[in-house]
């Protein structure tokens, strides 16, 4: 069924090769390369934390983020095994390094969007900021090669439903004054 629906979402992603452009280039690639292992969620969350005012969001955002981790790359990845677009299309050239785990979902857009889901109890200005990056990140795996629009989407979801868990385990903790 996924190679089916890989063949058929090829067009979108070949849409996405002509706005190519340098700007654009670089932004795609460091954008893949500050998150390949999640590392500017991490660090975000590490400095949320290091601050009293921003310790519960903190922890909700490590919260968030370790269930994404643990539902997309410990489990659904190795699950589903769906093979990356520039292994079908071969004929596109891949900027930046290719990552050689599987497609589906796709890890950058999971935890970006676990990260600003759970930054969403520091208030709408945060959360709208994080929402923003965390798309851009989306659209980047798209503009990249590396990951079929289905995969984002699963990403995105997998994520928010990670964010939202995180926040609604916390928030009674919080509420209840067992975490301070």
């Amino acid at each position: 069924m996924l190679t089916s629906l890989s063949y058929a979402e090829l067009p979108i992603l070949d849409w996405f090769q002509t706005l190519h452009n340098p700007v654009l280039d670089r932004l795609a690639v460091f954008l893949g390369a500050i998150a390949a292992n999640g590392e500017v969620f991490i660090l975000l969350t590490l400095l949320l934390l290091l601050y009293k005012p921003t310790r519960k969001a903190g922890i909700v955002c490590a919260t968030a983020i370790l269930f994404d981790v643990l539902s997309v790359n410990v489990t659904i990845k190795p699950l589903v095994a769906r093979i990356r677009p520039y292994d079908i299309n071969t004929a596109v050239t891949i900027l930046g390094s290719a990552p050689h785990d599987f497609s589906f979902p796709s890890g950058h857009t999971g935890i970006a969007f676990a990260f600003a889901t759970g930054a969403s109890v520091m208030g709408k200005k945060a959360h709208t900021l994080a929402v923003a990056f965390a798309a851009i990140m989306a659209l980047s795996r798209l503009y990249l090669y590396v990951h079929y629009p289905t995969d984002v989407l699963a990403g995105l979801i997998i994520g928010v439903c990670c964010g939202l868990l995180a926040v609604f385990l916390w928030k009674k903790r919080f509420d209840r004054g067992i975490m301070k």
